[in-house]
């Protein structure tokens, strides 16, 4: 998936807001760890202020589908 499609499928997601919707930008945003790792993951929740609208943090993983902790070193 290039970042471009997962920033407008983000965008759709986050205009409907609620849990089923941060369920879908999850999965999303796994898909978009997985291909380009945390630097894209950080940079379309900042763009797309998903830390308001989903409650995601800066330096989460999403693995799965499923949102996890940044690793500690």
């Amino acid at each position: 998936m290039t970042l471009e499609r997962a920033k407008q499928l983000l965008q759709i997601q986050a205009g409907f807001g609620g849990p089923y919707n941060a369920n879908s930008a999850k999965l999303i945003l796994s898909e978009v760890m997985k291909e380009h790792g945390q630097l894209a993951v950080d940079g379309l929740i900042a763009e797309l202020g998903l830390e308001t609208i989903f409650s995601f943090k800066l330096g989460t993983r999403f693995e799965g589908g499923l949102a996890l902790d940044a690793r500690k070193n």
